[in-house]
Order: C-alpha cells, then structure tokens, then sequence
C-alpha cells in the first residue's frame, strides 16, 4: 500500500513540475519583453467632444513611440482615458488613471485648460506628467511662481507663439488688427494677450479686441465692429472648430483681412477653402527635409494613412522623451525620471529639445500658409 502510495505521490510531482514550468511568464500587455520593471503609461487625451481630431492624432503619435519602444524591449503596460479637453473631466480622468489604474507617468493633455488640473493633481501624487501641446505658461508653474517638480511640455509656449503670430502680421505689411478671443479658454485667451501685446509692441493698433464665450455661434455683431474698423489682419487665436465657425462668417461679411491663427487651426477639420490666404504658427512643418520628420512622416502615414499634424508630431516626441528619460532612470521612480528628463538633450521630429528652468523646451516654430486649398510651409521663426 505504502509502495503505491508513493509511487502515485511522485507521479504527482512530476505532473506538477511539467505543468508548472508549462505555465507562461506574466507581462503587461504588449511590453514586448520580460526584463527590467514595467512602466505604467496613462494617455489622458480628448476622444470625444469639440477638439476630438486633436485628441486622436495625440493618441497615435503617443502609441507609435510606445510600440517602437515596445519593440526593442521595453515594457509599458498604457491606460487611455478620454478628458474632453474639460477641466472637470480630465480632472476626473487624472484621478482615476493614478488611483484606479496605477500609473505613475501621463502624457496628456492636449489643451491648456485640461493639463492644468492635470498638472496640480500630478504633482501633488508625485506622478510625471508630460504635455505635448499644452502651450499656457501655468502648465508647468505654480501660483507662487515655483516651477512643478514633475510637469513637463513638448511645445512651445504661448508668449512665443504670440510674438510670431505679430511678428508675421507686421511683415505682411499690417499696421492694424482685430482680435477674437473666447474668455473662457486659458489657451485662447492668453494666446490673444501675447498677440496683442507683441503687435503693439511692434507699431501696430489693435481697435478691436472682443471677448467671446465657447458657446456663441452668431458673431454678426463683433464681426460688424471688425468691418467697421477696416483692419488688416485678424487673429482668430482659436480651435479649428471655432475657426471654421467665425470664419464662415467672415467671408459672409465681405471683410477681407488677412486671416492669422495659432496651433489651434491644425486640424484635417481646418476648412481650407474658408481661411484662403491665411497663416496660423504650428510646431513642425511635414515639408521639412530632416531624415528624422521624412522617416516618421513615412512611417506614420503607412500606419494610420494620413500625414502626421503638429499634434500626432509632438505626442510623438513626448512619448519618445519620457521612454529615453525612463531608459536613462532605469527603475519605476517618477522623482528620478523627472530629474532625468529635466536634464534630458533630445532630437525629435519637432526639433531639438531641451528643458529650460521651467521645464519648457527651447525650440522653433513653423508659419504655415493657407493657399489653394492647402497648407504649405512658410518660414521658421527662431526664439529671440
């Protein structure tokens, strides 16, 4: 009895010996590897709402560096959540992305309005964030002035884009202008500040400057004022969406003004036809003849089959800084990634990057041109 007994007990063994060197090793979904610690990813973007284009073009851009990291080893386990480009809700969207779902570095959102109870909620878990096209200068600044530990951004800021946005009004000859604004986007609002004050600065008057809220639709009365003025230019320092909308009703009132925009306008959305002859400053230009842009211009439109905007462009780049900043940490820390990412020397598609003090990247940007139904690139416009 006893003899069987054993003989059935070791065969038991060995059964469990097989089947548990049988059993697969446990990775995060598509990490590609099963060395070194997993990094948890949250992509807090608007996949609904107003501004969605803006949201999806960041979630590709964002995933095609995420894969290629992947792909060489690298393992990141990515969480999405959808923040409407809303304050409430990409709020709600950072609470849930770090307390439900664990993740310990973000890259989102995209608008100023949205990243801002994103970076306050971030830093207060000691949790990285980095924006690729947050361009508000309190992204990454506190109300005392201090800069926030674990905020980055990929873009340029609005004080900049402002000054190009005036600086391209005067070469075109403009000695007056007209701003639109809505007063309830800190994107919009700021960018329209910067603007003006820079076209002054630079010579020119600005007899109409008039406040909006997200939900107008009939602009009949302000545009009647900008018709009266008579100006040269008109700086519509808003989303596509809103662009579209005014700028219909530009063309209803006859008035003729060189039409002058932000980031904002880069949509496939932007309707062309409307903003002929118009100019908006962008982060990247796909007609620049870098191997980096050409290579991931190619590479994206074979994978998503349409040529890569500003957003896909710094979503792209952001992730790629956070990967090589997680590379050079070596270890789950947001404190020490952070560190290593305020340190970081990059070379993207959007330009050579390196964090200022503040933790804003010191780069270039692109003036493009609204001609024949298409965009084409102008010129780029250096930091002074």
């Amino acid at each position: 009895m006893k003899s069987k007994l054993f003989a059935a007990l070791a065969i038991l063994m060995v059964l469990s010996l097989v089947l548990t060197g049988c059993q697969p090793t446990t990775t995060s979904p598509g990490t590609g590897g099963t060395d070194g610690p997993t990094f948890k990813v949250a992509i807090v973007v608007p996949l609904s709402g107003d501004v969605k284009t803006f949201g999806e073009s960041t979630r590709d851009g964002a995933m095609m560096a995420i894969e290629e990291a992947r792909a060489a080893g690298m393992r990141i386990d990515v969480v999405m959540a959808d923040s409407k480009c809303d304050a409430a809700e990409a709020a709600n969207a950072a609470n849930k992305v770090i307390t439900q779902d664990g993740a310990k570095y973000i890259i989102g959102e995209v608008c100023s309005s949205a990243s801002i109870p994103i970076s306050q909620i971030a830093e207060q878990n000691k949790v990285l964030q980095i924006s690729p096209t947050s361009t508000n200068p309190v992204v990454t600044i506190n109300e005392d002035g201090s800069v926030k530990q674990y905020v980055f951004r990929a873009c340029f800021l609005d004080p900049f884009q402002g000054e190009v946005m005036a600086a391209l009004a005067i070469e075109l000859g403009a000695k007056s202008a007209a701003i639109l604004f809505d007063v309830g986007n800190d994107y919009v609002k700021g960018l329209a500040e910067y603007a003006k004050a820079s076209f002054e600065a630079a010579g020119g008057t600005v007899p109409v400057y008039e406040a909006y809220t997200k939900n107008d639709t009939d602009f009949s009365a302000v545009l009647g004022k900008v018709a009266d003025a008579n100006v040269d230019v008109l700086f519509l320092p808003d989303y596509y969406n809103k662009v579209n909308l005014i700028a219909q009703q530009v063309k209803e009132k006859g008035i003729t003004a060189i039409m002058v925009g932000g980031d904002g306008w880069d949509s496939p959305e932007l309707d062309l036809n409307l903003m002929e002859g118009g100019y908006f400053s962008n982060h990247y230009s796909p007609d620049d003849p870098r191997d980096v842009v050409q290579n991931f211009v190619k590479a994206y439109q074979e994978k998503y089959g349409a040529i890569p905007d500003a957003l896909a462009t710094l979503a792209y780049d952001a992730a790629k800084i956070l990967i090589q900043a997680l590379d050079e940490a070596g270890e789950d820390n947001p404190t020490l990634v952070a560190e290593k990412m305020a340190a970081i020397k990059f070379s993207g598609v959007s330009g050579d990057i390196s964090f200022d003090a503040q933790h804003n990247p010191v780069k270039k940007a692109a003036v493009i041109k609204v001609t024949g139904g298409k965009t084409e690139f102008f010129k780029f416009v250096a930091p002074n």
